[in-house]
């Protein structure tokens, strides 16, 4: 649950870098919910139903989209690749670029989510006290 809420707060950053883990558990976490809605929702009515389904994905589409840039930015891809999933076959292309690992160390994008911080401690020498 950690990534989910982790992409909903990083809703805006479309300029670093996700792991696989990250987004996948994104989207496995918005595929449960939305058929947690359907069964729920789906006893009130249909027209209910797709109302609440319709809301539901106004409010997660950009988190959606900026999960999925960093995703290719991981791959040392550019966002832009998002715009060939309407051609035909250009979700499988999307599918497995989102499969593949990271690309080791630094690239373009950003460190390595994967390697942590590539910053080092501001102060490596311990501290006296008194």
């Amino acid at each position: 649950m950690e990534h989910y809420t982790k992409v909903l707060k990083n809703y805006s950053d479309f300029s670093t870098r996700a792991t696989r883990t990250e987004y996948w558990m994104f989207t496995l976490i918005n595929f449960l919910i939305m058929v947690g809605i359907s069964v729920i929702v789906g006893t009130m009515g249909k027209f209910i139903s797709v109302v609440v389904l319709v809301i539901y994905g106004l409010f997660i589409i950009i988190p959606y989209f900026a999960v999925s840039v960093r995703r290719l930015h991981d791959t040392n891809r550019s966002g832009l690749w998002l715009l060939i999933s309407p051609i035909p076959l250009g979700g499988l292309v999307l599918l497995v670029f989102n499969i593949i690992d990271s690309t080791p160390g630094s690239n373009l994008y950003g460190p390595n989510p994967k390697e942590g911080s590539a910053v080092p401690p501001a102060s490596t020498t311990p501290t006296a006290t008194v």
